[in-house]
């Protein structure tokens, strides 16, 4: 089972989660402290402001801006359709005839006598906050965000790709250390967050996707696999907002390593569950895990991390660029702080890598497994 030196990994069946759900601008707030909300529901809302198009109306008609007043077939605050007339001139006798519409449906927010311009703005688009997790709202900040407390098993991967999304746990057959390949995944399995394994080849992602699962949790994933499934190379620093149809979830690292038995036995917890996961990852500033939240607490009792001190001899994981994911064991640990390489001075260990490569690390760039 692996332990986590700070800062690391979570993994248990009885936590209390806290997620503050923040509008990007001023809002309603739906909810109230107290209220027991789901993780679909809508629990805020703001309006963006639609877009807004100008017009060169003097330009168009060719005359001079101050003579646009006089020619308009719209007035400010007025709904017009796309294509519709905004301004018309006619010529001689009204054989001449030049007119200029309006680019899209919308309201008409301004005429400028100055410069010319129509100012045509686009239907505000309503934006919806949902609660992503089940709980209890413990705190509202009036207008801007909502704080939702809720107990429940907690698992945080070291990597993922994709944002928010709920569905359903199911446990792949398959066992922990064994790779994934397209004969392992369903070929029906909408709505669900499919569990196992490591190492999915990139027929297994691709199945999985289009069998319709909304997330896939394993042990790693190889930088080849990634790259087809997302199309592109990825950086590291900061992911989420991929436009994937399955979110994508490593709870080790990259490679071929299987599962850990703490992460494997938190999920196996709620296999058959809702849970809510999110792939967003910051790796550079370690303040954003993956992660994976059940809608209940399958456990009957508190179950707790416990940090582990660090000593020669322990296996530890790298967290952060440029030896993430790497596995190794502690060789040495220097008691005096030392120079990295960001030019500042941090208190380091000396880990033996898997391939026998040695490297110093800042202690707070590992994690213990145990």
């Amino acid at each position: 089972m692996s332990s986590l030196f700070s800062p690391g990994l979570q993994a248990s069946t009885r936590v209390r989660i806290r997620r503050r759900r923040e509008l990007p601008l001023k809002g309603d707030i739906l909810v109230q402290v107290g209220d027991r909300v789901h993780g679909e529901q809508v629990i805020a809302r703001a309006q963006l402001e639609g877009e807004l198009r100008i017009v060169r109306a003097a330009e168009g008609l060719g005359i001079i801006p101050s003579e646009l007043p006089g020619l308009l077939r719209v007035k400010a605050q007025q709904q017009v359709e796309q294509g519709e007339i905004l301004a018309e001139m006619r010529g001689l006798w009204g054989l001449f005839r030049s007119t200029v519409v309006s680019p899209m449906a919308g309201t008409v927010e301004f005429v400028s006598p100055s410069t010319g311009h129509i100012g045509v703005r686009g239907a505000p688009k309503v934006l919806n906050l949902s609660a992503y997790i089940d709980g209890v709202v413990a705190l509202i900040d009036d207008g801007r965000a909502v704080v939702i407390e809720h107990e429940a098993t907690f698992v945080q991967g070291i990597f993922g790709v994709g944002g928010e999304r709920i569905g359903t746990l199911k446990l792949l057959d398959v066992s922990q250390d064994s790779a994934l390949t397209e004969a392992h995944i369903p070929s029906e399995a909408r709505g669900q967050v499919l569990v196992g394994g490591h190492s999915p080849s990139p027929a297994a992602l691709k199945k999985a996707a289009r069998a319709g699962a909304v997330g896939f949790v394993t042990g790693s994933v190889s930088g080849d696999a990634l790259h087809e499934y997302l199309g592109y190379d990825i950086g590291i620093a900061m992911t989420g907002d991929e436009d994937v149809p399955m979110t994508v979830i490593v709870t080790e690292g990259f490679g071929s390593i299987s599962m850990g038995e703490r992460a494997f036995a938190a999920l196996s917890a709620v296999n058959g569950e809702t849970v809510s996961i999110n792939g967003a990852t910051q790796v550079r500033a370690g303040a954003l895990r993956p992660e994976i939240i059940s809608r209940a607490s399958s456990a009957p009792g508190a179950r707790k991390d416990h940090e582990k001190g660090l000593e020669i001899g322990a296996q530890v994981r790298c967290i952060r660029v440029p030896y993430f994911g790497e596995l190794g064991h502690i060789v040495a640990l220097p008691h005096q702080p030392a120079l990295i390489g960001t030019g500042a001075k941090a208190r380091v260990l000396i880990v033996k890598l898997a391939d026998g490569a040695t490297i110093t690390v800042p202690r707070a760039n590992v994690e213990i497994l145990g």
